[in-house]
């Protein structure tokens, strides 16, 4: 649609001929054969509005010769400006209509009172550009030259007509009412109108959209999760589930904003059929949490707009974004940062890698874990994990211009800086470079940004060999469940200024879409019964590779791998074990389909169930209900406080198992 736009304007302004006033006339105009030497003069005359594309003004009454020259309603319908009207929505994918069709109605028709002609405002014409010359950008195109402020608009002063005031006032009454708009605004957005956009763009696209909460936070706040599906709110069988976390820390908001980019984005596009965006759509469930943390990004931004203040200079107040919040806003309100607050499993995983009976998939939550500090938004994503089998993940941050994947805490623990693999090297790798190019800048190996310099890895780094530290989100998705996660540093400046966050769409948002697109290699498959029932919780393992993961609730599964051969093997307790040999062609631009059918057979004692009860561990999550009861201690009817049970106790109650005697002697 919008090439054939493009095609049909191009056209038509090498044909046609662009008319403006004698008096008017510029140098360049003159080249381009804009100007008409021959454009007698008539008396200004008003006459009725009928200039089709823009029946629809505030006011009834024009004036020929327009403010280009035009001497006739004819004259003006049939020039390249009017044709640009009316194509502009195709175009611009609907951005910025309908304000650039009224400011344009407004130069080839101006309001006529008392036959005098009244010029449309300077500051409207400024405005449309500063949200409106993106657009035009995207598709290659210059900004109209009859769009020109300083030549056919008027200052205030003047007694100017502003033609966007009636629509910004119906605007604000019908947002009041159903809330913003998809159309992209590129600004800042507190968490009102975050939450504002994420709902309505949801409700304009309810038939693949919804939005639901994944929790609070801790100053009572939605983590308010923006999902694309053609089936929302449902996980159909083998579609992967992908999600993009952004503003874990409160005071890095450039993932934030992308992410509600993106989600307006998707909504338009579907509707505008747009068929890449389509596909996505329907071959992939999308969850997008803008915010993880919303408390701190309400202290970064006061700290931002404190720094706004009229009497600093210019350089002083570019400074104070660059230097701004790389502390304040950073952590929660109960001042924990999000991305050492999760289990430290890495830990456990160097601590028994070299154990040949130990999994090192699903690694269980310690129980100590749960006598510590767990923040409410570490709890709530951590419940979110566990809720939906996510395959992939990217987490959005700030600060650097690198992608870094796990593991991020160091194999050894005195080395700050040590390369630190999992089984999945490759694949992380491959994950990585997957965003890193598609990105404008990123992968470039010439570029030395923000103090580091990562143009010899091409923007990407395994994060322990960044720098090392514990409890980090991508470690824990990893080895507590199937998915897979990268951190993306977006850049140097946490908080940038407005007018960077359009430059900084452009340059992410290939990047996001081929990531999201991404999701769809390796193998999936169905295991199943000899009935034909799905199996939950199958084990499907890679020879050389000592990752597993394990089946969705109906059986269904997905496995990130590169191109290559590979020797799969399905197992499940009460079943048969069974393997089948894959090759992945480079060629191949989705997942290999590869099932497995597996024949009961009886079960029998394993000591290893005893000695390593992983999977019945991984289930109890918060086995002792530690983060949502009351500090206090409980009290009998007594008045006697009531002695806690130890927390083997729920295991061994549970499973039937009698426990040995040297425990019962601790009760």
């Amino acid at each position: 649609m919008r090439p054939t736009g493009i095609a049909v304007l191009l056209l038509s302004l090498t044909s046609g001929r662009w008319c403006v006033p004698q008096h008017s006339c510029q140098p360049e105009d003159e080249l381009v054969g804009r100007c008409n030497d021959n454009v007698y003069e008539e008396k200004p005359t008003c006459t009725e509005l009928n200039l089709g594309y823009c029946n629809d003004l505030e006011y009834s009454r024009t004036i020929f010769p327009n403010i280009l020259g035009h001497q006739s309603r004819l004259e003006a319908e049939s020039g390249a400006e009017y044709l640009l009207l009316s194509v502009a929505h195709g175009l611009l994918g609907g951005e910025c209509s309908p304000e650039i069709r009224l400011v344009g109605c407004s130069v080839l028709a101006s309001p006529c009172r008392d036959d005098r002609m009244v010029k449309p405002c300077r500051s409207a014409c400024e405005a449309l550009r500063r949200d409106c010359a993106h657009a035009f950008e995207a598709v290659d195109m210059a900004w109209p030259y009859f769009l020109d402020c300083d030549r056919f608009f008027a200052g205030d002063e003047e007694g100017c007509f502003h033609p966007l005031a009636k629509l910004k006032a119906r605007q604000e009454v019908a947002m009041s009412r159903e809330g913003p708009s998809t159309i992209i605004q590129f600004t800042h957005t507190s968490n009102s109108q975050m939450y504002g956009i994420l709902k309505r763009t949801a409700a304009k696209c309810s038939h693949v959209a919804r939005v639901y909460s994944i929790g609070r936070s801790s100053e009572g706040r939605d983590l308010l999760v923006i999902e694309f599906s053609n089936n929302p709110g449902q996980h159909d069988l083998l579609e992967p589930e992908i999600k993009l976390v952004g503003n874990m820390h409160g005071n890095e908001v450039l993932g934030r904003q992308l992410l509600i980019y993106l989600a307006q984005y998707l909504c338009s596009e579907y509707n505008l059929g747009n068929q890449r965006v389509q596909a996505i759509i329907n071959t992939t469930r999308v969850h997008l949490l803008a915010s993880m943390n919303p408390d701190g990004y309400e202290l970064a931004a006061s700290e931002v707009e404190d720094r706004g203040d009229p009497e600093l200079s210019d350089q002083e107040m570019f400074q104070g974004h660059l230097l701004n919040s790389w502390t304040v806003g950073r952590t929660n309100a109960q001042n924990i940062d999000l991305n050492r607050n999760f289990p430290d499993l890495t830990s456990v995983f160097y601590r028994n890698r070299r154990s040949k009976l130990y999994r090192i998939d699903h690694i269980p939550i310690p129980d100590a874990y749960w006598f510590g500090n767990v923040a409410p938004e570490t709890y709530a994503v951590m419940k979110w994990l566990r809720s939906l089998p996510f395959v992939q993940s990217a987490s959005l941050h700030g600060g650097e211009l690198v992608i870094s994947y796990p593991f991020d805490f160091s194999r050894h623990p005195h080395e700050e800086r040590m390369f630190s693999p999992t089984p999945d090297e490759q694949i992380f790798k491959q994950l990585a470079r997957t965003y890193a190019d598609s990105h404008a800048t990123m992968s470039d190996n010439d570029t030395e940004r923000c103090g580091a310099s990562f143009h010899r890895n091409r923007g990407i780094i395994n994060g322990a060999l960044w720098y090392s530290f514990a409890g980090g989100m991508s470690d824990f998705n990893y080895l507590h469940t199937n998915c897979l996660e990268i951190t993306v540093e977006l850049g140097c400046d946490k908080f940038p200024p407005e007018a960077e966050l359009y430059p900084e769409w452009k340059r992410n948002k290939e990047a996001l879409l081929t990531f999201l697109e991404s999701v769809h290699r390796g193998i999936k498959g169905l295991v199943q019964d000899s009935d034909g029932n799905g199996i939950k919780g199958a084990t499907i393992s890679v020879r050389g590779i000592r990752k597993d993961i394990t089946t969705a609730e109906a059986g269904d599964y997905w496995r990130l791998l590169n191109p290559g051969t590979y020797v799969v093997t399905a197992t499940a307790k009460g079943y048969s074990k069974v393997s089948k040999r894959v090759h992945l062609p480079r060629s191949l631009n989705r997942a290999g389909r590869v099932d497995f059918v597996l024949q009961k057979v009886p079960v029998e004692p394993d000591i290893d169930d005893h000695l390593f009860p992983l999977r019945d561990t991984w289930d109890r999550f918060d086995p002792y209900n530690n983060f949502e009861r009351n500090t206090e201690p409980e009290e009998s009817e007594g008045g006697i406080e009531r002695q806690e049970k130890p927390w083997w106790w729920n295991y061994f109650s549970q499973s039937g198992v009698s426990p040995p005697h040297w425990l019962l002697r601790n009760v």
